[in-house]
This record gives C-alpha cells, structure tokens and sequence, in this order.
C-alpha cells in the first residue's frame, strides 16, 4: 500500500474522536447564538458556477480556486468564500423581498493556496448574513454577535478590531488615485507594510497631505482616536466612514460589550467587495483573525438585486486552536453504553439494546471475544469515553 492510499493531502486532515464531539460542541454554541438573534439556516452547494466567485465579483483570485468542468464544459469552482453563494441565493430567491433578511449558514471552503504557513486548505466555517439593512444598528447588532458568539464558546480574551474601507477609499478618490494604484497600495496595507506604502506613494507624486493622512491611520487604535482621523481628511466619503464608527460604537456600547472593541483604519481585506465597515476578531493562541467580515453594499446587484448587506464568518478551525491553546476546549461527555454479550446471551443482548435505545440511551453491542479479558473492555471503553459496560457472558 502505497503512503497515498492512508495519508491526506497536504492542507485537509481527519478529525475524529474526543476532538471532533469538541468541534461539534463549539459549532453548535454558535449556531445557537446565531438562532438566539433571528439568523435562519441556509445551505448553499459546494461547488458553484466559477463565474460566481469571478474577478467581477471581486472575491478569491482564481489561481487560488478549486477549479473543474463538468460534462457540458461549465468551468465549477470548490466554494473559496461563501458569500458570494448567499448573494446569489438572495438574488435567486428573495428579489422582491423588502424586509431585512437574516441568514445563517455551516460548511466547509476551499482555498488552493501554497502561501497558508501551515494553515488548512479545507476550512470549517459557520457565518451569517444580514441583508437589506444599512443602518449602523445593523452592523452594530453584528459586532455584538460575534463577541457574545465567541464568549459562549468559552472564550475570554477577545479584540473585536474595526474599521471602514470607505476611509481609505475616500483618501484614494480624493487624491485622484488610479485604480492601479490604489489596488497596490491597498495590499501593501493590508499587509500592514507602511514602509512600502510610504515609498510607493511618494514614487506615484501623490500629495504630502494625503500621503500623511494614509500613513497616520496607524495611530488610529481606539474610539477616542477617530476625531484624530476626522481631522486629517475633508473629503464626504471619509467623513462618512468616521460618523458610521461612531455610531456602530454606541450600539455596541448598548449592548455592554464596548470592552472588547478596538479601531483599525488601516484594516483593508483581499476581497474588493466591501464597501464600509470591516471587522476581524482575535484573540490568544492563533496567529490570525476567528472571525472576518464586514459591510458589502454593491455585492448582491451583481447577481440581480440591489440591496445592502453586512456579513461575517467564523473560522471554526482556528476557533478551535486558540480553545485548545487556553485550555478552553468544552468538557464532552458520551453517554454511551456497551453490552458485551456471549452467543447464547445475544437475543437478551439484542432486547436490551432496544430497550434503552428507546430510552434515548446510545447502546452498541459487542460480541465478547474469549481470548480478551474482561478487564481489556473496561480499559478501552474508559479510553474512549464509554459511560457504562454491561456484560451478558
């Protein structure tokens, strides 16, 4: 047997045991506090249509795709991102629906990417979508269900970090910036490399005051800081973004949670379909975001209805590593019980299988082997969680 036939590929991995009824736990604590919200369970396909995730929609570049034909020739993608998927299904479904929507979806995506450092390729994700509303009510009630999502997952260390594309947008429109260029200098912040912005703006002729006004966003780290950033740009859409924080603020202060919340205005996303406010999660033990998201206005017209959106995603596996990095991981207990029957006790077996199983009992029934001991039952069932063994020998 060749090392292909047991191994995975690099970038997915099994999941079993102890540590999947964990990551079974912890799905269903944020599930649950998504439905405590009024969010409704929707399931999209795993692989779609490739135009759905095209560059036009500005999701994951398409060298970084799962990418298949089918028998007709439709080139299909492995889902990279889920909302794309949502914004199709809103379109498909809910065209003529005025009232706002709120969606919740589970599963898993699919990046083909070899810069991940040791990350997953396959990724558990649960998120949700609220759609049709473009208060900043709307985005405040989503940054307060992210932190009471993550706190009921046992959690306590959290940084809900905000900010607004349309802050760095504005600052780029102002000063006349070709998309070229703002493309690139929006990766070189995302990457938090000021440095190589800085050069890059200068190399392009932008003007000093906005060349200063892009750079002082690092400074920018709390609430009490944004009059800092109202002041260094008089441009609308700018100004715009600044006033929505501050709003989005005092709904998260209502709900009591304003603790754990900081400002990033630096905070710019691979996915050039947000338009507003965007937020990334963090907390100890992982080296990136749990949670992503943010406001995606323009998104839905693509697929044919035009309406405001604001959404995020909770990326399960990374939610489980810093659970398991602050000892953290939920308490599993199996209520299993095992009879261990001879061949002249198994109709009695059988029968009392039945009856507990109709109790709600999980029973599994396990011919004894007469070359173990009774004792090599009680150890393995007590390694695997077994609650009780009964013996019929």
């Amino acid at each position: 047997m060749t090392n292909k036939m047991i191994h995975t590929p690099e970038g997915v991995r099994d999941t079993y045991g102890k540590e999947l009824r964990q990551k079974n736990t912890v799905k269903s604590r944020l599930r649950d506090t998504l439905h405590l919200y009024g969010y409704r369970d929707i399931e999209t396909p795993t692989f779609e249509f490739f135009d759905i995730y095209s560059n036009d929609v500005g999701t994951t570049p398409e060298n970084e795709m799962y990418r298949f034909f089918d028998k007709e020739g439709n080139m299909l993608a492995l889902r990279p991102d889920f909302t794309p998927s949502i914004a199709r299904c809103a379109a498909k479904y809910f065209v003529d629906d005025s009232m706002p929507m709120r969606l919740c979806y589970e599963g898993n995506a699919f990046n083909n990417t070899s810069e991940l450092q040791g990350k997953l390729k396959e990724t558990t994700q649960i998120g949700a979508e609220l759609i049709g509303d473009c208060s900043s009510e709307s985005d405040g009630e989503i940054i307060s269900l992210v932190i009471e999502s993550l706190l009921n997952c046992g959690l306590k260390d959290l940084n809900v970090c905000i900010g607004d594309a349309g802050y760095f947008k504005g600052i780029c429109d102002a000063a006349g910036m070709s998309e070229e260029v703002t493309m690139e200098l929006r990766n070189l912040i995302s990457m938090k490399d000021y440095f190589g912005a800085q050069e890059y703006l200068v190399n392009n002729n932008i003007d000093k005051s906005y060349v200063n006004a892009i750079l002082d966003v690092t400074k920018i780290t709390s609430i009490k800081d944004l009059d800092k950033a109202e002041a260094l740009v008089d441009n609308e859409r700018s100004l715009a973004a600044i006033k929505h924080l501050k709003e989005v603020y005092d709904v998260i202060f209502a709900y009591g949670l304003e603790k754990y919340v900081s400002v990033d205005l630096g905070m710019l996303s691979k996915f050039n379909y947000y338009t507003g406010m965007l937020f990334k999660a963090y907390t100890y033990g992982t080296g990136d975001a749990i949670v992503k998201g943010g406001r995606y206005d323009s998104l839905l017209g693509k697929f044919g209805k035009s309406s405001s959106a604001v959404g995020f995603v909770f990326l399960v596996d990374d939610i489980m590593t810093a659970l398991y990095a602050g000892d953290l991981l939920p308490e599993v207990v199996v209520d299993e019980t095992w009879i261990v029957y001879k061949e002249s006790n198994k109709t009695e077996a059988i029968n009392k299988a039945k009856q507990l199983r109709a109790n709600g009992k999980c029973v599994s029934i396990i011919p004894f082997d007469e070359c173990k001991l009774m004792s090599d039952y009680d150890d393995y069932a007590s390694k695997n969680y077994i609650t009780a063994v009964e013996y019929l020998i």
